[in-house]
């Protein structure tokens, strides 16, 4: 089980994660919509679909741009991301954190994930859970 920052950018997340990389160090891996076939077909092909900093010790901020955004450039979102061991746990965890709330993408197979789904919890948490690839 591990918990990871997921920020939201309008149109900024590539800079935001260069700057922290060059403040905090590590490695940047950065995926655009052109990169991803089944990414929105209204986001610019150069919009950060993910980006993945990966610390000198090991801890990973993450961060996209949000091409359904229409808030203030200053604006910043966020979700917890919840990475399960298998589909079955985040199964169980996806259907905890859904209930009372709403779910905002099914949980199911994508393009960067055999299982992966978003909510926000009755309490108004978003939540990202997903199940990492094989590798």
């Amino acid at each position: 089980m591990s918990f990871t920052p997921y920020l939201f950018f309008v149109g900024t997340a590539r800079e935001a994660m260069t700057a922290y990389q060059g403040i905090l160090g590590g490695q940047l891996d950065l995926v655009t919509a052109a990169d991803m076939p089944d990414s929105p077909p209204d986001a610019p092909k150069d919009a950060i679909m993910h980006a993945a900093l990966t610390l000198p010790n090991g801890s990973m901020l993450f961060a996209s741009d949000d091409p359904s955004a229409t808030e203030d450039k200053g604006k910043v979102g966020f979700s917890v991301s919840y990475s399960a061991a298998d589909p079955d746990e985040a199964a169980r965890i996806f259907k905890g954190l859904a209930d009372g709330g709403e779910t905002t993408m099914p949980l199911g197979e994508t393009s960067w994930s055999p299982c992966f789904g978003m909510c926000t919890d009755r309490f108004g948490v978003p939540w990202m859970v997903g199940v990492d690839p094989m590798e």
